[in-house]
């Protein structure tokens, strides 16, 4: 069985919305595969990843919001708890990023990338950024709710990742 690791980190709920929905379409992938029972999916807030459950991870989707034009504080802690516990240990296995923004999500998504390729993960497709249009302190804050548009998104990327490994077996 492999197992498809989804790491995520949200204070407003946008990434745990994303992070699920990809879950959904990666479950439905491996059922229109008819490999329900070879593939695991596995969710995990950042904060309780480590390096053994990277490990036992065969592919990967990084989640999470854009913070001041960067990563979010908690996902980048679990990106540098990990980094040289995995590395050159992670190499060639397919990954995806999701990012939830208020206006950009661009620098975030540089950041998952630039630290990816130094695992030499491979990307899968380029990443899902889900802008949310959050511009002033009472919005930025507020919870948010991801359209349907956009968790449709989020389940085509968590599809195509579990395809892609199944298909790999």
């Amino acid at each position: 069985m492999k197992q498809l690791l989804i790491v995520w980190h949200s204070r407003t709920g946008a990434a745990q919305q994303m992070a699920r929905a990809a879950a959904r379409g990666a479950a439905e992938a491996a059922a229109a595969l008819e490999q329900p029972d070879d593939l695991r999916v596995t969710l995990m807030r950042a904060e309780e990843v480590g390096a053994d459950a990277m490990l036992a991870s065969q592919g990967f989707i990084f989640c999470a919001p854009e913070n001041l034009a960067s990563l979010s504080g908690e996902m980048k802690e679990c990106f540098d708890r990990n980094y040289y516990a995995v590395l050159d240990r992670l190499q060639g296995l397919p990954y995806a990023a999701m990012i939830s923004a208020g206006s950009d999500g661009a620098g975030a998504a540089r950041q998952v990338e630039r630290i990816c390729t130094g695992w030499r993960l491979a990307p899968v497709a380029p990443a899902v950024i889900v802008n949310l249009g959050a511009q002033t302190a009472a919005q930025i804050l507020a919870p948010k709710t991801v359209p349907a548009a956009d968790l449709a998104r989020c389940e085509e990327l968590g599809g195509l990742l579990a395809g892609i490994m199944l298909m790999d077996a």
